[in-house]
C-alpha cells in the first residue's frame, strides 16, 4: 500500500505542482510581451517606408527648382542656365548646348564677352538672345550703359543697342548638346506627361506600401489573437485535467485509507 500511495503521490506533483502554473503563466506573460514588441517594432518601419516614399516623390518633383534657386544665388542671377535653340554662334555655342550665366555688374562687361539678353526692339523673338558684345557705350542722358552684340554666324550686328537691364548674364561655361533634351520635351509637349509617367509609379508605390503594411498588420493581430486563444484552452485543458487527477487521487486515498 506504501507504493501506491508514492505513486499517486508523485502523479499528483507532476500535475498539481505550483512550478507548472508558473511556467503556465510565464509563458503566457513571455508570449504577451513578443506580440506587443512585434506590433511596437512593425509601426516605425511602416512610418520609415512612407516618409522616404514622400522624400522621393518631394525630390522628384520639387530638387530641380531647389537646384536651380540656389545656382542662381550662387551666380548672382535669375537665369543661371539656358538653352541654345539657334545656330547664330555656332560652331563655338550650337544649338542644344546648355550654358551657365553669372551676373556681373554692366561696368565689368569687356568687349568679347558672350551675354544673354532680352531684346528691346520690335520684331525680337521671344527667347532670350545670345550672342556676343561688339560694342559698349555709356549714355550720360539716361546714366546707363548699353550694348550692342553680334552672332559669331551673322554678318550683321544686332539691329540696335539696348540697356544693361536687359543683359540677364554673362556666359561663363557650356555643356554640349544636353539641352536637347529640354527643347523636345517642350518643342513637342512632352514635358507633363514624362513628369507624370515618372511620378505615378512612386505615388503607386506608396499607396501600395500602405495598404500591404495594413493588411500585414492586421493579419498579424489575427494570429496573435488565435495563438493567444489557443494558448488559454491548452491552460484551461491542463488545469482540468489536474483537477481530473486531483478528484482521481483523492478518491483512491479514501479508498486506501
Amino acid at each position: 500500500m506504501i507504493c501506491i500511495i508514492k505513486r499517486k503521490f508523485k502523479l499528483s506533483f507532476l500535475f498539481n505542482s505550483p512550478k507548472k502554473d508558473f511556467f503556465i503563466n510565464m509563458q503566457r506573460k513571455y508570449r504577451i510581451k513578443s506580440t506587443d514588441k512585434s506590433k511596437e517594432t512593425k509601426k516605425p518601419i511602416t512610418k520609415k517606408k512612407v516618409i522616404v516614399a514622400v522624400i522621393l516623390i518631394v525630390f522628384a518633383f520639387f530638387g530641380s527648382f531647389l537646384f536651380y534657386v540656389i545656382l542662381s544665388v550662387a551666380l548672382n542671377t535669375d537665369t543661371p542656365m539656358v538653352v541654345v535653340v539657334s545656330d547664330s554662334m555656332a560652331p563655338k555655342i550650337n544649338t542644344g548646348d546648355l550654358l551657365f550665366l553669372q551676373g556681373r555688374d554692366p561696368e565689368d562687361i569687356e568687349l568679347g564677352d558672350v551675354v544673354v539678353y532680352d531684346a528691346p526692339w520690335e520684331g525680337a523673338p521671344d527667347e532670350p538672345i545670345v550672342h556676343r558684345v561688339v560694342g559698349i557705350r555709356y549714355n550720360d542722358e539716361k546714366d546707363r550703359y548699353e550694348f550692342r552684340t553680334k552672332g559669331d554666324a551673322n554678318d550683321d550686328k544686332d539691329e540696335d543697342w539696348f540697356p544693361e537691364q536687359r543683359i540677364r548674364g554673362v556666359v561663363i561655361g557650356k555643356i554640349p548638346y544636353i539641352g536637347w533634351v529640354k527643347i523636345v520635351l517642350t518643342d513637342y509637349g512632352l514635358f507633363i506627361p514624362i513628369l507624370i509617367i515618372l511620378s505615378v509609379p512612386l505615388i503607386l508605390s506608396l499607396i501600395w506600401d500602405i495598404i500591404k503594411g495594413e493588411e500585414e498588420e492586421e493579419k498579424k493581430e489575427k494570429m496573435e489573437k488565435t495563438e493567444f486563444l489557443d494558448e488559454e484552452l491548452k491552460i484551461k485543458d491542463e488545469r482540468k485535467q489536474i483537477k481530473k487527477v486531483d478528484q482521481v487521487k483523492s478518491t483512491d486515498d479514501d479508498f486506501d485509507f
